[in-house]
């Protein structure tokens, strides 16, 4: 396979026809390069538009679905970032060569492993990937953050997750359950208000752990 030649099919074809137009993303996606955190036995499959497994229950994003992501997000160079679900470290990485810093949460002791060993691999420094559930909010050194990065589904957004956005912060994330979930972005714009905004319709798997929507018995 003609790997730049697979790239670049990738963000042509699959990435800019999702409406990822943010040259600052198409570039760091050149920068980052995904097949270094795909699993080996996924390689082949580093730029299909498809899900890579990476445990039983736990996927990688499309690519698209990755760089859409990124561009809701636009995180900058000052900011504290939060990811719930690290995964194989690629979003962590991606959302790294744009931010200060970020602290990664992995239920997954296997993917917390894999994460590592990715980032560090990679020489990506200013990640911290932790073990732990993190569904429902983290408590860390950081009170608050920037950004919070969902890579997951959530059916309904915990409050105690919205309370670790900063004012003036966002916290992106799929929310709802299948079929109908969709990216929210949601900003904090005092400290008793919240702003949402829905972005776009995707389906992908819930967190492990998740807040359930309450149903109510009759």
């Amino acid at each position: 396979m003609n790997i730049e030649k697979a790239r670049f099919n990738m963000i042509e074809q699959q990435i800019r026809t999702w409406d990822v137009l943010d040259t600052d993303v198409l570039d760091l996606l050149l920068l980052v390069r995904r097949e270094a955190f795909v699993p080996i036995g996924y390689k082949s499959l580093a730029f299909f538009d498809t899900e890579i497994p990476l445990s039983s229950q736990a996927s990688m994003f499309t690519p698209k679905l990755e760089a859409r992501l990124m561009q809701e997000a636009s995180p900058k160079k000052h900011e504290v970032v939060l990811e719930i679900g690290a995964g194989s470290g690629y979003m962590a990485a991606l959302l790294a060569h744009k931010a200060r810093h970020v602290t990664t949460v992995e239920i997954d002791p296997a993917l917390v492993s894999m994460a590592e060993k990715n980032l560090r691999d990679y020489g990506v420094s200013n990640v911290t990937v932790v073990e732990g559930d993190g569904a429902r909010g983290w408590e860390s050194d950081h009170a608050s953050y920037d950004l919070i990065m969902v890579s997951g589904s959530l059916p309904v957004l915990p409050d105690s997750l919205l309370q670790q956005i900063k004012v003036g912060g966002r916290l992106l994330a799929i929310v709802g359950e299948a079929p109908i979930m969709s990216a929210q972005l949601v900003t904090r714009v005092t400290e008793a208000a919240f702003h949402t905004e829905v972005l776009f319709e995707t389906q992908v798997a819930p967190l492990r752990n998740a807040q359930a929507v309450p149903h109510f018995a009759f």
